[in-house]
């Protein structure tokens, strides 16, 4: 009955039956009628995939039997998980991000849940397919649901999906411990200052004035564990000012145009470099400023009286941003710090093409203010955030130094292919058989993430065990269709040529005629953002980096457009709308 009732659903609709291969004696609509029954007990039942048995007369589908597919739980979800460490992942930074945030996400629902906590094992919160993370959608719906709160919550906070209404009974019972987060968030921008006074500051202070480069093995393990203990601190921050931004800008509903992220660190970022860029604008001829080579750029400065001065303000800059990275959140990406080539580049094309004034920040309305306050908030989690895993970077790469000198390591970026326990056990010199196996132990990590750099069709969703890669890497992409529907994450609209880029390493020439498609954006992508015409991203939402910074320029851009590096090509044109979240292939 379920099923007759969808298929007249469906053919009220206009639409048409789905294309069914092979060849049998059983009518298509029956087949359809089944599949579109397994689909709604699915759906009935959580999103669990169903077996189910069942019989036909003639003239009416009868269910016998349905029970869960436990081979195919739990299931893992790209979506948000790709947003927070976007890319591939080295096993070092896993080991790290992991245990910190599936342990704060742990203590926000025990925090609701209470004794109802128990059984729940936090710690497979995300995982790892394919050296992509991924978030357990079985596991947080099922946490979800005992918070008296929609399976699809999370998604409703962090990139305004549609939210289902639960069930009262569960939610009136879950009134105390929600009222418990509501207190936290209540009060999340005094607890930080707290915080910030007693722990933040002073810890970064210190790590500042004593460089890992100075210190023992066991030294820079113990600076290490303090970065960590910090870190877990900072974590909870990085969670939910987000989560708490999100909510009041929803419940108030605040646009984004209302509100100013000039105290976010990539913008902040941005608008300094430009001021800087302005400034050296009048010290140089038409001809002394190479826009392609910024090296004889800054050659060029060094050579005039007044350009020293403006070399000295590009150190103060790198000095006040040196903690950022093309994906902040992977310590594995070098910071502008160690790789300064980001941010000249961003200056030399500021020098030659001055992106436009920024607009002076308007009155707000009441409301507007009071999301503008928790935006602040979530720009200075996102410094203190950044610098901390700044810190621990520079604390490993210290340590791999002395490794490599000692022949421990064979080349630079080897400590991130061993998991945080492994380096432990080399400083306490306790496992033998490691150090012994080492090289190959890193050369087979290596190869394994080099097998995933090759996929192509990443899946969005995995239902229990991952296929190998083998498998993966044989599937076909999903057919390129006409139009394809996102998140609109900056307004406006626009036409222009597609230029698909998978990473930074291969630049190409684009100008406000391109559309960049790319996997993910973070603060790295900045320089590319400011030249493009518009941006399409597999993945991300409304408070992802590149959505802001595509607001900054006045740029449209879609996000969470899956497999968009796949299924959209070079040199097709395409019109995107940033205020819809639609993307059209023109030709």
């Amino acid at each position: 009955e379920l099923g007759r009732r969808g298929r007249e659903e469906q053919g009220r609709r206009g639409e048409a039956f789905l294309h069914i291969e092979g060849s049998g004696d059983l009518p298509p609509a029956l087949i359809q009628d089944v599949a579109t029954l397994a689909r709604e007990l699915e759906n009935r039942y959580h999103g669990i995939p169903q077996d189910i048995e069942w019989s036909y007369d003639g003239q009416q589908l009868w269910l016998l039997q349905a029970r869960p597919i436990t081979t195919l739980l739990p299931i893992w979800t790209r979506k948000i998980a790709a947003e927070v460490i976007p890319g591939l992942i080295r096993p070092l930074t896993w080991s790290i991000n992991r245990p910190l945030t599936c342990g704060v996400w742990g203590e926000i629902f025990t925090l609701v849940l209470g004794k109802r906590a128990e059984g729940l094992d936090f710690n497979e919160t995300a995982t790892l397919h394919y050296s992509r993370a991924y978030f357990n959608a079985t596991l947080l719906g099922n946490i979800f649901r005992r918070m008296g709160l929609p399976p699809e919550s999370l998604e409703f906070l962090t990139r305004g999906a549609k939210f289902s209404k639960p069930p009262m009974r569960s939610t009136l019972s879950n009134v105390p411990g929600l009222l418990r987060l509501l207190g936290r968030e209540w009060s999340l921008d005094k607890d930080f200052e707290s915080d910030y006074q007693k722990e933040f500051a002073p810890t970064l202070a210190q790590l500042k004035a004593q460089p890992a480069s100075e210190l023992s093995p066991p030294a820079i393990l113990e600076r290490i564990d303090l970065i960590l203990e910090v870190l877990k601190r900072a974590t909870y921050y990085s969670i939910l000012a987000p989560l708490s931004l999100s909510l009041r800008q929803g419940i108030l509903r605040v646009k984004d145009k209302e509100l100013d992220s000039s105290q976010t660190p990539e913008i902040a970022s941005l608008r300094s470099l430009a001021q800087l860029a302005a400034d050296a604008h009048h010290l140089l001829s038409t001809e002394q400023v190479a826009c392609e080579h910024q090296a004889s750029l800054f050659a060029t400065l060094a050579e005039i009286p007044d350009g020293r001065t403006v070399l000295e303000q590009f150190d103060q800059f790198m000095e006040s941003y040196g903690y950022l990275s093309d994906v902040a959140t992977d310590i594995a990406v070098p910071t502008w710090k160690e790789d300064p080539r980001p941010p000249r580049q961003l200056f030399a094309q500021f020098l030659c093409d001055p992106p436009p004034a920024s607009a002076p920040p308007k009155r707000q309305r009441w409301k507007a203010e009071i999301v503008q306050a928790r935006l602040n908030l979530k720009g200075r989690v996102t410094e203190v955030y950044s610098q901390l895993l700044a810190e621990l970077r520079w604390s490993f790469v210290a340590l791999e130094t002395q490794w490599l000198e000692a022949g421990l390591l064979g080349q630079e970026g080897d400590i991130f292919f061993l998991g945080f326990s492994e380096i432990q056990r080399l400083v306490a010199k306790s496992d033998r058989t490691l150090k012994e196996n080492l090289e190959q132990r890193v050369q087979q990590k290596q190869l394994q993430l080099e097998e995933h750099s090759q996929l192509t069709n990443i899946p969005a969703l995995v239902y229990g065990n991952p296929p190998p890669a083998s498998f993966t890497m044989q599937m076909r992409s999903q057919p390129s269709g006409r139009r394809f529907q996102g998140i609109g994450a900056s307004s406006g609209q626009v036409e222009g040529w597609v230029r698909v880029l998978q990473n930074l390493q291969a630049v190409p020439e684009i100008d406000r005629q391109t559309i960049l498609v790319v996997p993910y954006t973070d603060s790295g992508w900045a320089p590319l953002l400011a030249r493009a015409g518009g941006l399409i991203a597999e993945v991300g939402g409304r408070l992802s980096h590149g959505a802001i910074v595509a607001r900054e320029y006045g740029i449209p851009a879609v996000m969470d457009i899956h497999n968009a590096t796949q299924v959209l090509q070079n040199g097709q044109r395409v019109r995107i709308d940033g205020q819809l979240g639609v993307v059209e292939v023109l030709d």
